[in-house]
């Protein structure tokens, strides 16, 4: 009986080891189902795009190109949050701020060099 159970759980053992290096590689490569930049698009894509365009890629509109947006996330969250000149309304009371930040990411990722 003892030989089966230190046998069963050192199965466990190493199949929880496989799963777990699975699992950091995953996320290592960029592959994570729920990475912030994933999010981020979503969320773009869903709240913003209307304005800003897919991709954030405008046909001219007064809407800024986000990809040109400055390196400055507290900028970007008080824009988000209170709005922009009139123009661009505020998401405070609409977007969480885990939202605002996987946003935040996702335009990150997409700023031109």
């Amino acid at each position: 009986m003892f030989m089966r159970t230190a046998a069963t759980f050192a199965a466990v053992v190493a199949m929880s080891a496989v799963l777990s290096t699975a699992a950091y590689a995953q996320q290592q490569d960029g592959t994570a189902a729920h990475s912030p930049i994933d999010l981020g698009k979503t969320t773009f894509a869903q709240k913003c795009s209307h304005c800003h365009g897919p991709n954030m890629v405008t046909s001219g509109t007064v809407t800024p190109d986000l990809r040109r947006f400055p390196d400055d996330q507290p900028r970007f969250v008080t824009t988000v949050k209170q709005g922009k000149n009139g123009r661009m309304p505020p998401w405070g009371d609409i977007l969480s701020d885990d939202e605002i930040t996987a946003l935040w990411a996702y335009v990150s990722s997409r700023r031109a060099q």
